[in-house]
């Protein structure tokens, strides 16, 4: 309801990595060509940079709904204080704000899946997949970025968010193979969740899963419960101590 009124926001969600697929992946895919992957076989450019745009995005707007947005609510609206004053609990708050966080994710992801296949960038059916791939990139961004939240003192430490996830955006095999990156980069990328995000949505995409795939979600779904576990904790020693 609250967004009814704010659909622009919304809206700009989606068409920023749409605008980066146009200018990044169309635009300099016709510079690039090919590109060679791991088991040697070669996908065009544009092909092998959606998905990664796709697990970027569920990054941004899960970090930035679940930062900006809280803790706005909690320092200076009140509201989890008024929430508190009901029979809910701080764990039942951290949950609605994530569930949120994962719905406009996935309104997301639907989306740019959509551009995708109108593309043709869609190279396996289980591209159907990507959109719970995005999900679980989402839970695990949110829940971290709003446990981060319940540290931050003021409007200044939101600079170190930016600090965190361009680097994440730029050097998680994003724009271009891991076998690329120097060795020592290649090993510090392997703990970049967004790494582990994308690799998942690409394998779905491309129509390369194997174990791997499963490695990656159990490494997003492990930083999720951890990330909630703490919100909960922060959040009921913040508000009701």
């Amino acid at each position: 309801m609250v967004y009814r009124r704010g659909w622009l926001i919304l809206a700009s969600g989606f068409l920023e990595p749409v605008f980066y697929l146009f200018s990044i992946g169309v635009g300099l895919g016709e510079l690039v060509g090919d590109v060679v992957l791991a088991d040697g076989s070669t996908v065009p450019y544009t092909a092998f940079v959606a998905p990664a745009l796709l697990a970027a995005s569920s990054m941004n707007g899960a970090v930035y709904e679940s930062t900006f947005n809280i803790f706005f609510k909690l320092k200076y609206d009140k509201a989890y204080d008024a929430m508190l004053a009901t029979p809910m609990q701080p764990g039942d708050i951290a949950i609605g704000e994530i569930t949120w966080s994962l719905f406009r994710g996935a309104l997301y992801a639907t989306g740019f899946v959509v551009v995708m296949l109108a593309m043709g960038l869609a190279r396996s059916p289980l591209t159907v997949l990507a959109l719970p791939a995005a999900i679980l990139i989402g839970f695990a961004f949110a829940a971290v970025g709003m446990a981060a939240t319940t540290f931050m003192k003021s409007w200044q430490h939101f600079d170190l968010v930016q600090l965190v996830t361009l680097p994440l955006f730029l050097f998680s095999a994003t724009f271009y193979p891991l076998e690329v990156y120097p060795e020592w980069l290649q090993t510090v990328t392997q703990f970049s969740p967004l790494f582990h995000g994308v690799e998942l949505i690409r394998a779905f995409t491309l129509g390369t899963v194997d174990i791997s795939a499963a490695g990656h979600a159990a490494y997003l779904l492990v930083m999720g419960v951890a990330g909630l576990s703490v919100v909960a904790r922060r959040l009921e020693k913040l508000l009701l101590a």
